[in-house]
């Protein structure tokens, strides 16, 4: 049925279109484009009705499954607006693969992928002044599945939605690249192996909020996960994938089934190996980390995701006690990454892995 998709437009009218954003006010999540992405699924049709349509609200019945047993993924990528004016996009298909994936683990139906790709294009290409000209702002994706079969009864939907909506935005933190502050929860945990914690599922996120609560009244920016079994293994950070470097070696947890295979830690893992630095995936214990950091061992820590990039971490705070890292300053490697995965992605840098596929 895949080959015989094809994807019908519903342009919005031209006295209908929304008025832009201040670009130097944009925020993040706050204004969305004036169309949008839409297909549906069922077990007799497969993937059908798929069409670029004007951004509109969705009528659902209160028995949808997902309101009831959650079946609900996402993934987030960003278009570029770059050299010469052009428009990318920073490896899609890994993003649509990784969906995918999720899909396969929360019994939901796959997508196919090049298709998928070929429509947002499109669509970028359509709401293409919606990509903001400021420097460090982009338009953010957001390509959504629920499940809308309308019973209770805990088993997998029959029906459901696949939509992507487009949202330009400023800097995910307000501070920037610039060191944020980062709670250390030993208490609550995100996620165990086994379970769901490896795939982009709604249901980790809501998991999360109590414990981000919680660190925002202490004054810090997000939370970074131990290991559920023994609270004692650095997991991942609420938004992002952590590194740390030690010794002159860059350290990040394993993808050992509890946290999500970030694309920017991917691509960070890939780009410095490239520059001769010593990369290496495993376990690391919350105890290492602070004795590093207490013998000035500990050079740099900082995270990185879709939305933030780079996220240099300035201080920790774990048990009541404040560790400052680096005296509180972004990290060289951290400012090399940050400079040069955004001039890959605007196109003012070459692209050695492929990474960046031009719009239109």
């Amino acid at each position: 049925m895949w080959e015989d998709l094809g994807v019908a437009l519903e342009k919005v009218d031209k006295d209908k279109l929304k008025k832009k954003p201040d670009p130097d006010k944009l925020g993040f999540g706050v204004h969305f484009t004036d169309h949008m992405f839409l297909m549906k699924w069922n077990k007799t049709d497969g993937w059908h009705d798929a069409r670029i349509c004007p951004y509109q609200d969705f009528q659902l019945n209160p028995a949808c499954m997902v309101f009831h047993y959650g079946q609900a993924i996402f993934e987030g990528l960003k278009a570029y607006r770059g050299k010469d004016d052009q428009l990318f996009l920073f490896r899609p298909k890994d993003n649509f693969e990784r969906m995918n994936n999720s899909a396969l683990r929360m019994c939901m139906p796959r997508l196919p992928v090049d298709k998928v790709v070929s429509a947002l294009k499109a669509m970028i290409y359509l709401e293409k002044e919606w990509v903001p000209r400021t420097e460090g702002a982009t338009l953010y994706i957001r390509p959504t599945m629920i499940a809308v079969e309308p019973m209770l009864g805990v088993k997998p939907s029959s029906s459901y939605y696949f939509y992507i909506i487009m949202s330009p935005v400023g800097a995910y933190y307000a501070e920037g690249c610039n060191p944020t502050k980062i709670y250390i929860s030993d208490q609550y945990v995100r996620a165990v192996k086994g379970g769901v914690g490896n795939v982009k599922t709604a249901g980790n996120y809501a998991a999360s909020l109590f414990m981000s609560e919680i660190a925002k009244k202490a004054g810090c920016t997000q939370v970074l996960w131990l290991d559920a079994c023994e609270h004692k293994y650095v997991e991942e950070v609420g938004t992002s994938n952590i590194f740390f470097r030690i010794d002159n070696q860059l350290i990040t947890p394993p993808l050992e089934g509890s946290i999500l295979g970030g694309l920017t830690r991917d691509s960070v893992l890939k780009l410095a190996a490239s520059w001769g630095i010593d990369v290496a995936e495993r376990r690391i214990s919350i105890d290492e980390v602070l004795e590093a950091n207490g013998s000035g061992r500990l050079q740099e820590v900082f995270g990185t995701g879709t939305a933030a990039v780079i996220s240099p971490v300035g201080e920790l705070f774990y048990q009541e006690q404040h560790y400052i890292i680096n005296n509180g300053k972004t990290g060289e490697l951290a400012a090399r990454l940050y400079t040069e995965l955004q001039a890959i992605q605007n196109g003012y840098r070459e692209d050695p892995f492929n990474w960046v596929v031009r719009v239109g």
